[in-house]
């Protein structure tokens, strides 16, 4: 929500002053105005007093996130689109087009700061705190699957061999996705360890007889 309070010597002359300041035309954005003052013309000039007004807008988050992911794309010069898809709990805005390698970088890096950088520029647009999950033709989920399988696989081997099995170093969310893929599994713990950007995960098998052992827990915020 955006809201702005401007004078003129009449309501109208106040509205569009307050339409100008928002930079939008209450034609193509729906704007809401509150009159505070009518004000007066005062008698033989004197006396005379100004209009004042609000001008609120009631933006849509989502719709603010895709416009301003659009413009990103639209300045790194690549041809792409967005999507918006609603989760329970958050928006997904997928981009799909060509050549788009750039976007996700290695280990989804750049994707992972790209959603950081407009989570951040939404909030401050909106005034509250904002959720939007960034994805590249469904790279998330694709890399979510293959971390899942390589988590099970893993934890196989760390039982086998009885032996802690250290991951190569991953973002935090993906740390997330395998500590919660192997939270059921009663045979291994997993926790997290060393500094970013190096900090990775380790699946420790749950030896027999030591029931009463202190086990390493998921670090789920790590």
């Amino acid at each position: 929500m955006r809201i702005v309070e401007q004078f003129g010597r009449t309501v109208e002359e106040a509205k569009e002053a307050a339409l100008r300041e928002l930079g939008v035309k209450g034609d193509s954005t729906p704007v809401i105005f509150e009159v505070i003052d009518e004000g007066s013309k005062g008698v033989f000039g004197l006396g005379i007093k100004y209009a004042r007004v609000k001008a609120i807008i009631k933006e849509d988050s989502s719709d603010i996130a895709e416009e301003m992911l659009s413009e990103i794309l639209c300045l790194m010069k690549l041809c792409a689109v967005v999507e918006k898809e609603y989760e329970e709990d958050f928006t997904r805005l997928n981009i799909s087009g060509e050549d788009l390698g750039l976007l996700i970088g290695k280990h989804g890096q750049t994707l992972e700061a790209l959603q950081y950088i407009l989570n951040i520029m939404v909030s401050k647009r909106m005034g509250f705190k904002c959720r939007f999950v960034v994805d590249v033709e469904g790279y998330r989920l694709r890399r979510e699957r293959s971390l899942k399988d390589m988590a099970a696989r893993m934890a196989d081997v760390a039982v086998r061999e009885q032996k802690n099995v250290a991951l190569d170093p991953m973002l935090p969310n993906e740390r997330r996705i395998v500590h919660l893929a192997l939270q059921d599994n009663a045979k291994v713990t997993t926790f997290s360890q060393g500094e970013e950007p190096l900090r990775k995960v380790v699946i420790s098998p749950k030896r027999a007889g030591f029931a009463d052992e202190k086990e390493p827990m998921p670090a789920f915020n790590d």
